[in-house]
C-alpha cells in the first residue's frame, strides 16, 4: 500500500531556474480544501454563460432536450476519468500542473505541454471577458446605444463602445484577482450560492412564460436519425473539450486538498452538476421557441427580450457577471500564469503571469471567434480538443502506468544531467515524438474545417470531429509503446522510489 510521501525541501533561491514560490510543493500544513471547497468550486465553474450557449445550441441545431442532455453528461462522465488520475499527483505531491509536466515531457520539455495550456487560456479568457462586455452593454442608455459609437468598424470587428466595455470588464477581473489564490478560493464559495439562486430562477421565468414543462420540453427533435448521428461526435467533443481544459491543469487546485478522498468526493459529482445545469440550458433554450418565437442559445440575448424593471435587469446582470468571473480567473487566468511561472521563474510570478494573460486576451480579439456557432463549437472547442487531448494521454500513461503514480519530487527541480526527468538535454523526445503522432490524425480535418483545403476524404473529416478521443488515446498508446525501448532503465531509476513508498 502506498504511504504519502514525505515532501522534501526545494531550495530557495536555487540556480536552475526551475523553482520559485509558486512552482514549490504545498506543505501539509497549508492545505486547507476540503470537499466542499470543490463542490463550490465546480459549481462555480459548472454555472457558466458558455456551458449555457453550448447546451443551448444543442437544441439550435435541432436536438431535443433529452438528447442534449444526453450528450452533456456522458461527455462529463468521460473526461471525469482523466481529470481525476491527473488530480492524484496535485494532491499527493502538491505540486501543479507545469512541474507535473515536467514527468513525462522533461524540465524543460513541459514548457510545450504548459504553453499549450497557456494559449487556451487566453483565448478562453477573452471569450468570457467578452461576453461580460455584452451582458455590461445592456445596462447603458439607449441614447449610447443607438449612438455613433456602437456602430462596428470594419477592420475592428466590433464597435468602439463594444470595445469599450470589454476593456472595463477586463480591468474588473484583474482587480479581483490581486488577492491570489485564496482571492478565488473565497470568491468561488460564497458566489456559489448566488449563482444556484440565479440558475434556477431562469428556470423559474422559463416555466412560468412558457406555460410549464410540458410547453418547454414538448419539442420532438427536429433531427432524423442519420442527422443526430452526424451531430453526435462533434457536439461530444465540443462538451468534452470545455473541461479538458481544466482536466490538465486540476493539480494547480487539487494541490491544497488536505487529503484524496476530498479531491475526490469533491470532484466525483461533475457530470451530475453539469447536468442538472444543462438541464436548465436545455429547457431554457426550447422555452424560447414559445416564448419568443425563435430558439436563442445565448442567455444574454435572452435577458435583452425579457420585459424586466431595473432591479430584475441590474440584478441578472450582476450574477452574470459572477458567473464569468469566477469561470475566468479559476479556469483560465490560474492556468496561464502558472505556466507562464514555469517558462521563467526569475521573471515572473502569479500576478505577472496573470497580467500577460489579460493582454494576450485582448489580442485574441474574441468577438471574431464568438461571433458564429460554427466557428465556436467547430473551430475553437473542437479544434483546440485536438491539442489537450494528447498531452492528457501522455500525462496519464506516464503517472499511473508507467511510474504507477511514484515520483522523484526533488528531480522534478532540478536540473542535474542525471536527474531522471532530464531525458535528453531537459526534452523526452518520446513525450514529443507521441505528441505529434497523437496531433497528425486530425490535422486534414482541421485544415477543410477552416477552408484551407477544398476536400477530405470523411474518414478524416470523422477523425477531427472526434479530435479528443483520437489524439488522447493515439498519444498515450504511443507514448507507452515508444516508452517501452527505455523501459529497463526507467525502472532502475524507479525502484528506489518504489521501496521508499511501500
Amino acid at each position: 500500500m502506498l504511504k504519502p510521501p514525505l515532501l522534501p525541501q526545494v531550495a530557495d533561491g536555487d540556480d536552475t531556474g526551475l523553482s520559485n514560490d509558486h512552482l514549490k510543493p504545498i506543505r501539509s500544513q497549508d492545505r486547507l480544501c476540503t470537499k466542499w471547497d470543490f463542490v463550490s468550486l465546480w459549481v462555480g465553474l459548472v454555472t457558466n454563460i458558455s456551458a449555457f450557449y453550448i447546451a443551448g445550441s444543442l437544441v439550435e441545431l435541432g436536438m431535443s432536450w433529452y438528447q442534449g442532455i444526453f450528450i452533456i453528461v456522458f461527455a462529463n462522465t468521460i473526461i471525469l476519468f482523466p481529470l481525476t488520475l491527473t488530480a492524484h499527483a496535485g494532491t499527493r505531491y502538491g505540486i501543479p500542473f507545469p512541474v507535473l509536466a515536467r514527468s513525462a515531457f522533461g524540465i524543460r520539455g513541459a514548457h510545450v505541454p504548459t504553453i499549450i495550456r497557456a494559449v487556451v487560456a487566453c483565448g478562453w479568457f477573452s471569450i468570457d471577458t467578452w461576453i461580460g462586455a455584452e451582458a455590461i452593454s445592456i445596462l447603458l442608455p439607449s441614447s449610447l446605444q443607438q449612438s455613433p459609437l456602437n456602430n462596428s468598424i470594419p477592420w475592428l470587428g466590433t464597435s468602439v463602445l463594444n470595445l469599450i466595455c470589454f476593456l472595463l470588464f477586463w480591468l474588473f477581473q484583474l482587480v479581483l484577482l490581486r488577492k491570489g489564490m485564496e482571492g478565488i478560493k473565497d470568491l468561488e464559495k460564497y458566489s456559489a450560492p448566488v449563482l444556484i439562486f440565479l440558475t434556477f430562477s431562469l428556470l423559474i421565468w422559463a416555466y412560468l412564460k412558457a406555460g410549464g414543462f410540458g410547453e418547454m420540453l414538448s419539442s420532438p427533435p427536429r433531427l432524423s436519425y442519420s442527422e443526430f448521428w452526424t451531430l453526435f461526435f462533434p457536439s461530444l467533443a465540443a462538451n468534452m473539450s470545455l473541461w479538458s481544459t481544466i482536466s490538465l491543469n486540476i493539480p494547480d487546485f487539487t494541490r491544497y486538498a488536505k487529503t484524496q478522498s476530498d479531491q475526490i468526493l469533491g470532484q466525483i459529482g461533475l457530470p451530475i452538476l453539469v447536468g442538472v445545469f444543462a438541464f436548465v440550458g436545455l429547457a431554457v433554450a426550447s422555452s424560447t421557441q414559445v416564448i419568443f418565437g425563435h430558439v436563442i442559445s445565448n442567455p444574454i440575448l435572452i435577458l435583452r427580450e425579457i420585459e424586466a424593471g431595473w432591479f430584475t435587469t441590474i440584478f441578472a446582470i450582476c450574477a452574470i457577471s459572477l458567473t464569468i468571473v469566477t469561470t475566468n480567473l479559476a479556469a483560465n487566468l490560474v492556468a496561464s500564469a502558472n505556466a507562464l511561472v514555469n517558462l521563467c521563474p526569475s521573471v515572473f510570478d502569479f500576478w505577472r503571469g496573470a497580467l500577460l494573460t489579460a493582454v494576450i486576451g485582448i489580442i485574441c480579439q474574441p468577438w471574431r471567434i464568438f461571433d458564429s456557432t460554427d466557428i465556436f463549437v467547430h473551430t475553437w472547442l473542437v479544434g483546440y480538443s485536438a491539442l489537450l487531448g494528447p498531452i492528457g494521454g501522455i500525462i496519464v500513461v506516464d503517472y499511473c502506468i508507467l511510474r504507477r503514480m511514484v515520483l522523484d519530487v526533488s528531480s522534478l527541480y532540478s536540473a542535474s544531467s542525471s536527474g531522471p526527468y532530464h531525458y535528453y538535454r531537459g526534452y523526452n523526445l518520446t513525450a514529443m515524438a507521441a505528441l505529434v503522432l497523437g496531433i497528425l490524425p486530425v490535422v486534414p480535418g482541421f485544415l477543410h474545417n477552416v477552408g484551407a483545403v477544398n476536400r477530405a476524404p470523411q474518414l478524416f473529416i470523422f477523425l477531427y470531429n472526434t479530435s479528443w478521443f483520437v489524439t488522447f488515446f493515439t498519444a498515450g498508446i504511443s507514448y507507452w509503446v515508444l516508452s517501452g525501448l527505455t523501459a529497463t532503465q526507467r525502472s532502475q531509476a524507479m525502484e528506489p522510489l518504489l521501496l521508499q513508498s511501500t
